[in-house]
């Protein structure tokens, strides 16, 4: 098993735009969905109905998504506005 162990420390996590990017996917998923509805026959017809199928499920997925991230985001914008208060008061007590 030890030669599975990691030699060295993991990064850490990259922080990014991760709301917009999340419901940029989401908002694309349902363009997706949108945009092959026409074609519903076809799908039907040559047995590939499942993308249809797919395109919804990846935007209501990303709408469980979206709402994840933006609790994420402010909970850690809450988080870092309470260390900034507590930082504040330690200081005026100098």
């Amino acid at each position: 098993m030890t030669k599975w162990t990691p030699k060295h420390e993991a990064p850490e996590p990259l922080e990014g735009p991760v709301v917009a990017t999340v419901t940029g996917g989401t908002i694309l998923w349902f363009v997706l969905f949108v945009a092959q509805l026409p074609f519903y026959g076809w799908f039907s017809d040559h047995g590939h109905l499942w993308w249809l199928w797919t395109c919804l499920a990846g935007g209501g997925l990303g709408l469980i998504g979206v709402w994840y991230v933006r609790g994420r985001d402010a909970a850690i914008k809450r988080h870092a506005a309470a260390r900034a208060t507590e930082s504040a008061h330690g200081e005026e007590s100098r």
